[in-house]
């Protein structure tokens, strides 16, 4: 009988004694589909035996014989492997799957925080040199390297709970392994610590730090810690790290280390500070609303799950009013011309706008 085309033939070395019979043993595994044949190299006989697999399970043969070795013949009923992806197609799976594992919108946030907080430190049109600009840079990127640890981190341990939250996420997908998620957060929280030693700037370390133990303890599940299961405390983490270390840590890296000034807090850096403080806490409750049912499984007492999605809903609503007001108030206070103008402008625009989302939202 021939050989099918797409058989795999594999040749076992068998060590026998001279002028003896002596057992070969061989392990065969089994896989679903398979035709596993033995024949008889020397002898040329038709095959000793006939044996078709059904179970991935493995099993042991023995055959007794002078031949010193064997002929298995597997043919695969079906291809054992796909055909491998276009090179294109692969690196664009893998960007993606990095891009959704980043969590851009955190990315993004984070990124035009630092840029604003750091046209604060600009007291002056000749400030806006080539040291400023890398400035901003070393401390963009060294906090996006940390922010990629922590929202990796905390994926890390929700992976059941982002399976009804987000199945999107790489790791809940499966597209991720918890080995590649290890790496991915470890290499980063490196990088980041690495960066800001490199840079030598001691505001920026120290922001890189605290955010560091912030946001571990907001997501490792170990005693006392996990922090993110206790409302209050996870958007005081939020809060810390969104109003008080992005404000001031990296202000001060502007101030003192790129631009070599005495450490101050201007105005408009408090106001910033404040404003921040009031938008932090509308992110710490506004972000768990769409993730409350894996929270309610898992035992996570969010906001949302002690007062409901609705109540939460409009209380955020309230305090970026709140914070919006004041920040227009402000701006008419100001003794600059051009800040009084924007917020002439930004007081008509923002009521309309808004109340068009709330009629928008009411009436979903």
């Amino acid at each position: 009988m021939g050989i099918p085309v797409k058989s795999i033939v594999i040749i076992i070395f068998v060590s026998v004694f001279e002028d003896t019979g002596s057992y070969g043993a061989y392990r065969v595994s089994k896989f679903r589909g398979w035709n596993v044949r033995e024949t008889h190299c020397s002898s040329g006989v038709q095959p000793s035996f006939l044996k078709h697999c059904t179970k991935s399970t493995e099993t042991s043969i023995f055959h007794y014989t002078n031949n010193n070795r064997f002929l298995v013949n597997a043919a695969a009923e079906q291809p054992l492997e796909s055909e491998p992806k276009n090179v294109l197609n692969s690196a664009k799976d893998a960007l993606d799957a990095f891009y959704r594992f980043s969590r851009p919108h955190t990315v993004i946030g984070t990124a035009l925080s630092i840029v604003s907080v750091s046209l604060l430190a600009v007291e002056k049109l000749s400030d806006f040199s080539p040291l400023f600009f890398a400035g901003m840079l070393e401390a963009v990127v060294a906090a996006l390297l940390m922010n990629i640890y922590i929202v990796g981190l905390n994926q890390l341990y929700d992976i059941d709970i982002d399976k009804v939250n987000k199945p999107y996420l790489p790791l809940a997908s499966g597209e991720y392994s918890v080995q590649t998620g290890v790496m991915i957060v470890a290499s980063f929280a490196i990088l980041s610590f690495g960066l800001g030693w490199i840079v030598g700037s001691w505001p920026l370390f120290w922001a890189l730090f605290i955010s560091f133990i912030l946001g571990t303890a907001y997501s490792i599940d170990v005693p006392l810690l996990r922090w993110k299961r206790f409302a209050l405390v996870a958007a005081m983490c939020i809060l810390a790290v969104r109003a008080v270390i992005v404000q001031l840590a990296f202000f001060l890296h502007m101030q003192t280390h790129v631009f070599k000034r005495p450490a101050s807090f201007s105005r408009p850096l408090i106001f910033a500070t404040a404003f921040m403080s009031f938008f932090s806490v509308v992110i710490a409750l506004f972000k768990d609303i769409p993730d409350i049912d894996g929270d309610r499984i898992f035992g996570i007492r969010s906001f949302t799950v002690r007062l409901g999605q609705k109540r939460v809903f409009w209380i955020c609503i309230a305090l970026l009013e709140i914070a919006y007001t004041v920040a227009l108030l402000v701006g008419a206070s100001s003794g600059f011309l051009w800040s009084k103008v924007v917020t002439y402008e930004e007081g008509i625009e923002y009521p309309l706008n808004n109340a068009n989302d709330v009629v928008w939202c009411g009436d979903g």
